[in-house]
């Protein structure tokens, strides 16, 4: 298994150092329970790549505590969520493709939004 962190894209004007210790634990657990790798489309993002991304104003992007992970299948997408919940991950978002997971405690919890 490749290091989860140099998985995680960082904006350009991030680095990896940017992304938040606990929520790479989280998602080491997250994968470790799911028996499988994800594929992660964005980690950190500074203020300009955040908005140019269509990203909200005060997202855990910034401060590095949120990903959004590719998903196509339903099945796959349904396994994440679970995954997710039995964590304690109280914040996530939904999309087509992606799955949005954050840890940012500074933010509204226990909230499920649509994209």
């Amino acid at each position: 298994m490749s290091l989860l962190k140099d998985r995680i894209p960082v904006c350009k004007h991030g680095t990896k150092e940017n992304l938040d210790v606990g929520l790479l634990q989280t998602l080491g657990k997250l994968e470790k329970n799911l028996e499988e790798e994800l594929d992660y489309t964005s980690g950190y993002r500074c203020p300009e790549c955040n908005l140019k991304a269509g990203g909200v104003k005060n997202s855990a992007h910034l401060r590095g505590l949120g990903v959004d992970i590719r998903c196509h299948e339903s099945h796959t997408r349904c396994k994440i969520i679970k995954g997710v919940v039995e964590l304690g991950i109280r914040r996530f978002g939904i999309g087509k493709n992606i799955i949005h997971v954050d840890v940012d405690i500074s933010l509204p919890q226990d909230v499920l939004w649509l994209y």
